[in-house]
């Protein structure tokens, strides 16, 4: 318990927005590392108010600022857990590079982490979301095998009937279908989809081709309370 209270403190005055702790024993791709520390960082208000004719050049820069600031977190955490005497990794977008697979996606999610460990579910737009934030917010992780508190699986959506992020979606990339734990991704969100539009609409508002768009996570009503406030 000391020990958990210790690195979320130690994730938070660094720069986390929140700090969250779970199992991963049965789906860790690295063997007897089988907790996972879970941390995000919000995109501030400002940037996410803008964001109606998604993507913007500010959004893009910070979203840029986020995932080097969630590097840094990560290798810091686990140098933390590696002076403590605990074997760590840290899940960083330097390590794990741009080849994400299938589907665009890691072996081990962070979202996936994030949800066993309690802090939120992944909406239908597949991004992970939670009450405070929505959608308006960067994950990363690290795993270990230090003894860790864990936090209770959120296994279920609590999007319930809303389709603001697939109304919004002009690539037409999410079904609707509500999300969870036993679903894949592909299941009910069409990452093809997204990636064709979003090299399409950050060529005409940022003059660069990327696979950055946005406009579901200024859609949903989470992230427009989270705005609001």
């Amino acid at each position: 318990m000391a020990l958990s209270i210790e690195i979320r403190n130690y994730l938070l005055k660094n720069g986390a927005t929140e700090v969250g702790f779970s199992d991963i024993s049965n789906i860790s791709p690295k063997s007897g590392l089988n907790k996972g520390i879970v941390f995000y960082i919000c995109y501030p208000k400002e940037i996410i108010r803008d964001m109606e004719n998604a993507p913007t050049i500010d959004y893009f820069h910070e979203l840029m600022n986020i995932n080097k600031q969630l590097d840094n977190l990560g290798m810091m955490c686990e140098k933390f857990l590696i002076n403590e005497g605990y074997n760590a990794y840290a899940q960083t977008k330097l390590r794990l590079g741009t080849d994400f697979g299938e589907f665009n996606s890691f072996e081990l999610p962070h979202k996936t982490i994030a949800t066993r460990g309690g802090l939120g579910w992944i909406g239908k737009s597949a991004l992970f979301t939670t009450k405070e934030y929505g959608s308006a917010l960067r994950l990363s992780s690290v795993l270990t095998d230090a003894p860790l508190e864990v936090g209770q699986p959120i296994l279920k959506s609590k999007c319930g009937n809303c389709l603001k992020c697939k109304n919004a979606c002009p690539a037409e990339a999410i079904s609707g279908i509500e999300w969870n734990y036993k679903l894949k991704r592909n299941e009910f969100y069409n990452d093809k989809k997204c990636e064709r539009y979003a090299l399409k609409v950050s060529k005409e508002n940022l003059a660069k081709a990327d696979t950055v768009c946005g406009k579901c996570i200024f859609a949903c009503p989470y992230t427009q309370n989270y705005i609001k406030k």
